[in-house]
């Protein structure tokens, strides 16, 4: 799909139901309507928003095949190479946070050739999403010219502009099958709304065939009508809506919680010390062995939570 003609999309998008109805379902229901080797574009950057309780869900539910896109990868990157869900990530930056330095287990998977890891800039990553929002099938820019990226990157080309004669990079519309996006809260049609950055999220939406909305809670429908200024994603580009609280645990929600970082300590120096073993130990351990996400929450511990979501309100409203 990242490579399908935007006209067929838009065939595909005019023949789906765009009426406003209610889209509530479960994690376990909105996992099933993501189908092996599709393209997923996964929200948030880093340690924000990541969409952590669906990609639980996603590697619960032994996907294969998955292409995943991000603007930039965290930890979430290690469990969907390990789990065997993905075996492509596109993205500009690949490491489990600035604290934490470079994934070694992102290390392991692409030096060994089990997995492949296209590296795009930062700038890219937006235009091509921007693109896919807009219908267009490149956008041109100057970002990655004269770099070891471009060399990297067989889909790119290089013109001349035909304004002004200078060298000007074209990059690809990417057009995910679905997206993956997590928010502070949407109402049960999917009319969704974020507090703090937006990062790339709008434009994904708009470029995705489908989108699955996880979100921190559920809110009526005239809430979302008070503030019509917030609401980024509207309801007819959203597939299923799944109210999932820490939905993003252990990273951080914006205004809701900060990442729980002891967590992420014992998480990282678990993987350096052996990025297979280690993975394995962690994936058993918190993905596989909890009978529900609530499970999983009560895995990672109350006192973390409540911490976490006490630091995440003091930022909130300094």
């Amino acid at each position: 799909m990242a490579d399908q003609p935007y006209l067929e999309l838009r065939r595909k998008l005019a023949g789906r139901d765009r009426s406003l109805h209610e889209k509530v379902v479960s994690l376990e229901q909105a996992a099933s309507l993501i189908k092996d080797g599709e393209t997923v574009g996964i929200s948030g950057s880093t340690l924000s928003r990541t969409p952590m309780a669906m990609i639980w869900a996603l590697i619960r539910a032994r996907k294969k095949g998955l292409t995943c896109a991000r603007s930039i990868t965290s930890s979430e990157g290690d469990w969907l190479y390990a789990s065997g869900v993905c075996d492509r990530i596109i993205t500009s930056w690949f490491s489990q946070g600035i604290v934490w330095g470079v994934s070694k287990v992102m290390r392991h998977y692409v030096e060994s050739g089990k997995t492949r890891f296209d590296e795009w800039s930062h700038m890219a990553m937006g235009m091509r999403f921007r693109a896919g929002a807009m219908g267009v099938p490149f956008l041109p820019m100057r970002s990655m010219l004269g770099s070891d990226v471009v060399r990297l990157r067989p889909e790119v080309r290089e013109i001349d502009c035909p304004f002004t004669g200078d060298k000007l990079l074209l990059v690809p519309a990417l057009n995910p099958d679905v997206a993956i996006i997590h928010v502070q809260r949407c109402d049960a049609y999917g009319n969704a709304q974020f507090d703090g950055l937006q990062f790339m999220d709008v434009d994904l939406a708009m470029a995705a065939n489908r989108v699955i909305l996880t979100t921190e809670r559920i809110v009526s429908n005239n809430q979302i009508r008070r503030a019509p200024d917030q609401t980024k994603i509207p309801f007819f580009a959203v597939e299923a809506v799944v109210e999932v609280p820490y939905g993003c645990a252990p990273h951080e929600c914006s205004g809701s919680y900060e990442p729980l970082y002891q967590h992420m300590d014992y998480y990282t120096s678990l993987v350096n010390k052996d990025p297979v073993k280690g993975m394995n130990e962690y994936l058993e351990r918190y993905v596989y062995g909890p009978k529900s996400w609530n499970g999983y929450l009560n895995l990672l511990g109350l006192d973390d939570l409540l911490d976490a979501s006490r630091r995440g309100r003091s930022i909130a409203n300094e």
